[in-house]
């Protein structure tokens, strides 16, 4: 009996090891769409538990009215979900709490 509950316990460790090890492995690339009449200056992706935004990750670039930019959100602490902030050049901005870029391959932003 006792040697059942130890492969029990290691099989359920092995199992947390294994999950854990897939969560590090997801694809967190999206792309960022803007279909909106203004062009996008720039744009910020925190994990959710960050207070703060991280920089902006377009850098010198933009993403103009109909266009499109490929980004990695992954920052390397292994969160799926992310905050999301974009800022136009009307100064306008959208902001959207918790994105899955485990799952969500195309985020697209509409006036």
């Amino acid at each position: 009996m006792k040697s059942k509950l130890v492969i029990a316990g290691l099989a359920l460790a092995a199992l947390l090891v294994a999950t854990a090890a897939h969560a590090q492995n997801y694809n967190r690339r999206v792309k960022i769409e803007n279909y909106t009449s203004k062009t996008m200056m720039y744009f910020y992706a925190s994990n959710v538990d960050r207070t703060t935004w991280e920089e902006d990750i377009l850098g010198s670039s933009v993403v103009a009215s109909g266009h499109s930019v490929m980004i990695n959100i992954d920052d390397g602490s292994g969160y799926c979900r992310f905050d999301f902030r974009a800022i136009f050049a009307d100064g306008s901005e959208a902001v959207r709490s918790g994105v899955n870029v485990c799952e969500v391959g195309v985020y697209t932003y509409y006036d």
